[in-house]
């Protein structure tokens, strides 16, 4: 057996999804050669049994524990253990989440967040300090947007102290407890935090308008009559088009704005009262069709929606997170048969549209709703995640992860010019005989993974350097062979 086939052989068996947990594991063993380039490619880039999620995380290699933790087939949960491990680096890997991240993003458990959130040091290695590692988590999006009131009342002052810095997605409740709190940086915090919602104190303590932290203040805070003056008066309006506390005749006054973009940012706003109907007249065609939807929006929940919506087109690839709060399913369902393109396009993106229309949107004539449905709904039909998949390769790395892509029913798709088609019309067990002769390499690899293919078929494509990885990644293939083939790379390491 040639060695040039080794790296290929471990890679395949190393993805190979009838593997049991007992072949796996040899990977992880550098005794006998294990834990190289294929057992890091494993515990990073598949879903993995339970023993091999164990041995994995309590690995004495740090590499190892470091792509366990980029992994995001594995339930996060089973990753616990190292948001406290020795090493600095591993906590951040696992703090920076998946790579490459996937568009549907996790949350990690609150154990691991509130880890995190209260660790001392970065590590026992000292070569990434707790701020780097709250920094990677900060900007992984794996914080569910619910934390900091899940966090308002905990017995730790750290946590009290991250959701008195959220003060704006507490409750009046949390709000009192936190300005009475028995820790003086939490009292602190929570006053500070109190003066977002008072006008005078925003006004007094405003930083110069155009600064960047003045964008902040200017697009979150509650403002007084003499701040909105300035504003308009220095033309820096465009934060009062986000903020949810701008008054109503600065709307007004907004609806009329030279700007374009200015009058297309609060079109859709639920409190922008007379102003819809001039905005309706608009000359612009897309702030025309904006300020047409919003006599449907009546919360900034529903607003928030129609904005992701509106902003981006149909090869749209933003990451789809779990909002604090969803419209009503009511709402929802109004949109699905609504005559506005964009209200269904909502409608399609809410995971928990019922069937009856979830199938009527499926056969909607606006691509972008079917797109949306296919991206978003669990019950997209089989042919539309095809269709999206073969028409909007933006979209093809989100489609693989989702457990209800279709690996059958591509037999049709056996000569698309596309390869990343072929490749899936390959692997399709329903194909009378995979392309093992394709002029693509993935292609190829996915014919010598076809599980039709017999056992002595697969003996050959293991000396060939084009099949074998593919071959060795066979669900047919017997475990006895797995592990034979195991014997050999794992002793006659290069």
């Amino acid at each position: 057996m040639s060695d040039s086939l080794r790296e290929p052989w471990l890679r395949g068996i190393a993805f190979n999804v009838a593997a049991p947990a007992d072949v796996l594991i040899r990977l992880l063993d550098e005794a006998a050669g294990g834990a190289g380039r294929a057992g890091l490619l494993m515990c990073e880039g598949r879903d993995l049994p339970d023993a091999v999620v164990d041995a994995a995380v309590h690995h004495p290699a740090e590499p190892v524990r470091r792509a366990l933790a980029r992994n995001r087939h594995v339930d996060p949960a089973r990753l616990a253990p190292l948001a406290s491990d020795p090493s600095g680096l591993v906590r951040a890997h696992l703090a920076h989440g998946p790579r490459p991240q996937p568009r549907q993003l996790r949350s990690l458990p609150h154990d691991i967040l509130v880890t995190f959130l209260t660790a001392q040091d970065g590590g026992e290695d000292g070569r990434v300090t707790e701020h780097d590692i709250l920094g990677d988590l900060w900007s992984s999006r794996q914080v569910p947007v619910s934390f900091p009131q899940d966090m308002a009342g905990h017995d730790h002052p750290a946590l009290r102290l991250y959701a008195a810095f959220q003060w704006q997605s507490l409750t009046a409740a949390q709000h009192a407890a936190l300005l009475d709190d028995p820790d003086p940086a939490v009292r602190e915090a929570a006053r500070q935090g109190s003066r977002q919602l008072d006008p005078e104190a925003v006004e007094a303590g405003l930083p110069p308008i155009g600064s960047r932290y003045a964008v902040s203040v200017l697009s979150s805070c509650a403002l007084s009559p003499a701040v909105v003056e300035r504003c308009f008066a220095d033309d820096q309006v465009y934060p009062l088009a986000w903020n949810r506390h701008t008054p109503a005749e600065a709307l007004t006054r907004l609806a009329r704005h030279p700007d374009a973009e200015i009058r297309r940012l609060i079109a859709t706003r639920p409190d922008l009262g007379p102003a819809a109907a001039e905005l309706r007249e608009d000359p612009d065609e897309d702030i025309r069709m904006r300020a047409r939807l919003q006599p449907s929006v009546r919360t900034w929940t529903e607003c928030e929606k129609i904005r992701t919506i509106v902003d981006h087109g149909p090869d749209c690839t933003c990451p789809i997170t779990e909002p604090a709060t969803e419209p009503s399913p009511d709402w929802y369902a109004t949109c699905a048969v609504s005559g506005e393109p964009v209200l269904r396009r909502a409608a399609a993106s809410w995971r928990g549209l019922p069937a009856e229309l979830v199938g009527k949107l499926a056969r909607d004539d606006d691509e972008e709703v079917r797109i949306r449905l296919a991206c978003h709904h669990p019950l997209a039909p089989p042919h539309l995640l095809v269709d999206v998949f073969v028409t909007r390769p933006a979209h093809r790395p989100h489609l693989l992860t989702l457990s209800t892509f279709p690996r059958t029913g591509w037999t049709h798709l056996i000569g698309h010019p596309d390869p990343e088609v072929r490749a899936l019309a390959a692997a399709d067990p329903a194909l009378p005989g995979p392309p093992l002769e394709d002029p693509d390499d993935a292609v190829r690899r996915a014919a010598a993974a076809n599980p039709i293919l017999t056992p002595e078929t697969l003996e050959t494509l293991l000396t060939d350097l084009r099949t074998a990885e593919g071959a060795a990644a066979n669900p047919s293939l017997p475990v006895p062979r797995m592990h034979a083939l195991l014997d050999h790379c794992l002793t006659h390491p290069k």
